[in-house]
């Protein structure tokens, strides 16, 4: 097997007793990096000290990471104009937290001979919310629900 010592250098080709020798004469692991190598690689190194600092990588990138929250409004077919404004403030507040923003209709009983109306009530919420929001998924009807995803705009 192929060693390196625990500051990179390499300390040559050699058998597993002797690089195990070497590594228990340091006091520290040796550790297979790439076994599927011809000849596998080993390296003499700390592996508690190794699995910190990689566990400590992990939660930096966690910490890094941002959630997506999807926040759902529901809009009804005869909406009134308050209603309508009201739930538009709500959804440019979740818009500004970074949020995406699901917009559905329910269609009851018989609204659902009249999807054109629901296709209209999401034209007109997606126009008034063009300004702070893109359109991820245009309005479509899924069985009794017309579903719409909104999502923050990106500043340039």
């Amino acid at each position: 097997m192929r060693l390196i010592g625990e500051d990179g250098e390499q300390l040559g080709i050699m058998s597993r007793n002797d690089a195990m020798a070497i590594a228990l004469k340091k006091n520290l692991d040796l550790v297979k990096i790439a076994p599927q190598a011809t000849p596998p690689v080993c390296k003499i190194i700390d592996y508690g000290k190794y699995r910190f600092e990689m566990a400590k990588r992990e939660k930096e990138a966690k910490k890094n990471q941002k959630v997506v929250n999807i926040k759902e409004i529901r809009l009804s077919l005869n909406i009134d104009t308050h209603d309508f404004n009201t739930k538009l403030k709500h959804v440019e507040k979740f818009i500004q937290q970074g949020s995406k923003v699901k917009v559905t209709i329910r269609f009851r009983g018989r609204e659902m001979g009249h999807p054109e109306l629901g296709y209209n009530v999401m034209n007109k919420f997606s126009e008034l919310c063009s300004d702070f929001a893109n359109v991820e998924k245009p309005a479509k009807l899924e069985g009794r629900n017309m579903l719409m995803f909104l999502s923050p705009k990106l500043i340039k």
